[in-house]
């Protein structure tokens, strides 16, 4: 997955990248896609550059130039990094408050500004004056190395380690653990601090293996700091890589629709559980007494729509949606019809998510969990803007152009094709 769609950047953003462990080149990297695009890429710095790091960008100019010059580079280079100062072999930003005036005088698409300074270490906790942001940011980037993890917890090998020994009792010198990494990251005076409240947080886990011991260890550290509502969304990949970003971890919640037996309802809800799904709400209807007697040993959330016999599956997703926290991305959608969602298939469905296959995974034709899905945020209003009354077969017939199917050999999913939205796969559901 490229940076442009793992950040979801849209033109007149500020994005502010802070942190440690390849801030810079996760800066270059995105400005050269959107300049690639065509998009007009201004960068700038509230802290302070490496004069060799010059050489990265296609054209540096100093912030005293006239808008019109700045204007004219932004049309020849595409993607511009101005400065105020070079003094010593270090290379200085504007102040602060510039933010704003070059936004009002300038024409650029987006603004893209190293915000922080970890002098080369993969991993940081931020001192008093760090980081500066600028208000007007949209978006933050807070990076860090999972190079640090079994480093010592050390002035050498970590960025101010004073603060997070102080905050929460680390030892010094003892090797950085997975979770410590993920609770500065996700603290808000520490890997969060400075960041405006209207801004979007997407964490970054830079030089995370594609697979293997450690990327389970990585995929820990995001689920950790997305327990955070603050935090949007958890990247991880290596920024010098092809592909820079192989998985977005975003927070999952999961409806599941009450449609069979209390015991079946029971079993889905417990595996949900043990797929170490957060947020889970249980819509219930005709037997809510009997279901929310078995699950209350689970301590499940249950919701009951009292427009079941009339609202169909819509007004059940629509309750589900609507108390599912702000800060999730997609709802796993599961009817309890009797055929349990494994562990695996939910594993199978959220890493075809976070790889970017779709924002609408079903599982295939011919499986036993068919029917379950994972819908993305944006399609929630659409669907619950459908015709009361409608089935889940109808909403996926009426989305088949949006869906990709995971096969269930691969754990890949791809793009649904015209058979499948009328085959053996819906009509199961269209009885429903």
């Amino acid at each position: 997955m490229q940076l442009q769609k793992a950040f979801h950047v849209v033109p007149g953003d500020v994005v502010a990248f802070i942190g440690a462990g390849g801030k810079s080149s996760l800066l270059v990297g995105l400005g050269y896609e959107l300049a690639e695009a065509g998009w007009r890429v201004l960068a700038t710095t509230t802290s302070q550059l490496a004069t060799d790091q010059l050489s990265l960008f296609p054209r540096v100019m100093s912030s005293r130039v006239d808008a019109r010059a700045i204007s004219q580079a932004l049309t020849d280079d595409q993607f511009v990094l101005l400065h105020d100062d070079i003094r010593a072999g270090t290379v200085y930003g504007p102040p602060l408050s510039w933010t704003r005036d070059l936004l009002d005088r300038v024409d650029s698409d987006i603004v893209l500004v190293e915000a922080d300074h970890a002098a080369g270490l993969p991993f940081k906790a931020p001192r008093a004056d760090e980081p500066q942001i600028p208000l007007e940011t949209s978006l933050v980037v807070l990076v860090a190395s999972l190079s640090a993890l079994g480093a010592p917890l050390d002035e050498a090998h970590v960025y101010n380690p004073a603060a997070m020994i102080n905050r929460y009792g680390f030892a010094r010198n003892s090797p950085v653990k997975s979770a410590w990494l993920a609770q500065v990251l996700r603290d808000e005076t520490l890997g969060l601090r400075g960041v405006p409240k209207s801004a979007r947080v997407l964490v970054y886990l830079n030089q995370a293996p594609a697979r293997g011991y450690a990327r389970g260890r990585a995929r820990m550290i995001a689920r950790l700091c997305l327990q955070s509502p603050r935090v949007h969304g958890v990247a991880m990949g290596s920024v010098r890589g092809l592909e820079p970003v192989g998985e977005l971890q975003r927070a999952v919640g999961a409806v599941v629709l009450a449609e069979s037996d209390a015991r079946s309802v029971a079993q889905t809800t417990e595996q949900l559980m043990r797929s170490r799904i957060d947020h889970i709400r249980v819509l219930t209807g005709a037997d809510a007494a009997k279901v929310r007697a078995a699950l209350k040993p689970l301590g499940a959330t249950t919701i009951h729509d009292r427009t079941y016999r009339r609202g169909g599956a819509v007004t059940a997703l629509e309750a589900g949606f609507r108390a599912l926290p702000a800060h999730v991305a997609a709802a796993l959608v599961v009817p309890a019809h009797g055929n349990c969602l494994t562990p695996k298939r939910v594993y199978q469905l959220l890493t075809a998510y976070a790889r970017g296959d779709g924002e609408f995974i079903t599982v295939g034709a011919g499986q036993g969990e068919s029917g379950s899905a994972v819908v993305g945020r944006r399609h929630w209003a659409d669907i619950t803007a459908l015709p009361r009354g409608s089935s889940l077969g109808a909403i996926l017939q009426h989305f088949h152009d949006c869906i990709a199917v995971l096969d269930q050999q691969t754990g890949f999913a791809a793009p649904n094709v015209e058979d499948h939205a009328s085959g053996e796969g819906l009509l199961w559901l269209q009885s429903r």
